[in-house]
């Protein structure tokens, strides 16, 4: 580091400028949610962006931190800091920093919060040493040029704060704007400009979703494998981001005699009917190796002249998904089985007025995806420079 910086900087030990006290967990016996003693911090799990949450206190202290030490995690995860609003105690998750400026030492540990997980030791839990943090090094100017550092860091870094909520509202507002498309899309909206709330074209009508299929069916309960032993075997797992990478969709074993039952086809529709992404659904389509569906999966296969596009954004649209969520009951987790699908009511326009929404809604999604491309990179590159903005300032090239 002698390198980086400026010539009447001085580059000491952590531990030769600072006050360091490693936390000692108490008995467990010393621990209370009653507000009796000091707010008692274990670790990187209370942590927010800059104080720690109090959880739990502690009636007989041990280690002790004062107002405005950095608390450093220093095992399991090693590196991340916050800074204590108040006097608390400290287990041996964390050590308590102590410093005359100590946001100088709060952004300098940000900035190598890295490097400092990168020392951690240990098979069960990674953790750094007393002597580990003593002996990393800190470029240290003069307390004036600390203080015109560490205004000028809370300058960018609030700039860049702004600048990453106004990401973030605008991707809240793709994904509303996003479902607002699709419910337009089924209500007439999007392709009909005189449309009364509540009403339909006059050439759309409403059906049970059995009533235009062939099949709603279960999947095929088997192991899966990832030898070649049989046709590919689609579960729950395999849909990602409405996607199937299918090389790699393990195998099953199968008989011949019941194959064709489970063989998926180009236009069917599979179904989540468990886990965390239940009632999500999928299109079959293009050109797919042989492939059967397990048995947490339902697949619908329609019988009337339909766009299998149209549906499959039907199932995407709110207008489903109410119908999905209506009247749950215990922990509000949606609930899908053959006969609730088949009871979905589905919006039909005209055949050929199904694939102008769908060409529709293609050219409108299209955009909303590289709007949000464009706003994930953002936000990448967003973290990118607060590490470069807390670089340049511990090697003097901020102010």
């Amino acid at each position: 580091m002698n390198n980086h910086i400026p010539e009447h900087w001085k580059l000491k030990k952590l531990g030769d400028v600072c006050e360091i006290v490693m936390g000692q967990s108490p008995p467990s016996t010393t621990y209370n949610y009653d507000e009796i003693g000091l707010p008692f911090f274990q670790g990187k799990s209370e942590f927010t962006e800059q104080y720690p949450e109090v959880n739990k206190w502690c009636n007989a202290p041990n280690k002790i931190a004062l107002p405005n030490d950095i608390l450093l995690s220093v095992r399991a995860p090693v590196g991340t800091t916050n800074i204590a609003n108040q006097k608390c105690c400290i287990g041996r998750g964390l050590a308590a920093i102590r410093y005359e400026n100590f946001k100088y030492i709060f952004y300098f540990l940000r900035s190598i919060e890295q490097q400092l997980d990168e020392k951690g030791t240990g098979t069960t839990f990674r953790a750094i040493s007393g002597e580990t943090i003593r002996t990393t090094e800190i470029p240290i100017p003069p307390l004036p040029e600390q203080q015109a550092i560490v205004s000028k860091i809370e300058e960018l870094l609030s700039d860049l704060e702004n600048g990453k909520q106004q990401l973030l509202l605008a991707q809240q507002q793709l994904k509303i704007y996003r479902q607002s498309l699709l419910k337009w899309a089924f209500e007439g909206r999007l392709t009909n400009k005189n449309v009364n709330d509540g009403e339909l074209p006059k050439s759309w009508r409403i059906v049970e979703l059995k009533s235009i299929t062939d099949s709603i069916q279960y999947g095929y309960t088997e192991s899966s494998s990832k030898e070649n032993i049989g046709p590919k075997f689609l579960r729950i797992t395999d849909i990602q981001d409405d996607k199937v990478h299918w090389d790699d969709v393990p195998y099953c074993k199968i008989g011949n005699e019941i194959k064709g039952k489970y063989l998926l086809n180009d236009g069917d529709l599979v179904f989540a009917r468990t886990g965390a992404t239940v009632g999500k659904s999928y299109l079959i389509k293009g050109d797919i190796p042989e492939a059967v569906f397990a048995s947490y999966l339902i697949r619908v296969r329609v019988s009337l002249k339909m766009d299998e596009k149209y549906l499959s954004y039907f199932f995407h649209s709110p207008n489903y998904w109410s119908q999905i969520t209506e009247g749950q009951v215990g922990i509000g987790q949606p609930n899908v089985n053959g006969t609730k699908l088949g009871q979905l009511k589905i919006t039909i326009a005209p055949f050929e007025e199904q694939q102008l929404i769908v060409d529709e809604l293609e050219s409108k999604l299209t955009v909303c995806d590289k709007i949000e491309e464009t706003i994930s990179q953002s936000l990448l590159q967003a973290e990118s420079l607060r590490q470069s903005i807390l670089k340049k300032a511990f090697e003097g090239k901020l102010v």
